[in-house]
């Protein structure tokens, strides 16, 4: 992994998480009636994409590892080009079905990393230790 890609998975993560919890907080008929909500998703998904752009960019390698990569980053061009053609009841889909898929690989992407970095007692104990 590049010393680019934490940055863009921890993004990446994070707005996902945002994202999803809209799901965990309102159904389905309340999200499509309500405008402020939509905003918000969109928001993050478009941010979610964004991040994945990047580290496909950067580091394609590890961008294979995120299933439907291509899809996400599709997904945030609609978002942010092509506006009037958003359909919120598959922007519910994705927050209901594949963001609750998508946040433990990038959990996992991310402890890879965590589990590579040696400890600060590695660390202090250098290489003669």
């Amino acid at each position: 992994m590049l010393p680019e890609s934490p940055a863009f998975l921890w993004d990446a993560r994070e707005a996902a998480t945002k994202a999803a919890s809209v799901a965990q907080g309102h159904g389905q008929p309340e999200y499509l009636g309500d405008w402020v909500l939509q905003a918000a998703v969109e928001r993050q998904l478009e941010i979610l994409g964004e991040a994945l752009k990047n580290l496909r960019s950067t580091d394609a390698e590890t961008a294979a590892r995120i299933p439907n990569v291509h899809a996400i980053i599709a997904t945030r061009n609609i978002l942010v080009h092509a506006y009037a053609q958003v359909d919120q009841r598959r922007v519910w889909e994705i927050l209901t079905d594949d963001l609750p898929e998508l946040i433990p690989v990038l959990e996992s992407l991310l402890a890879e990393i965590d589990d590579a970095e040696p400890s600060l007692e590695d660390r202090d104990a250098g290489p003669g230790a």
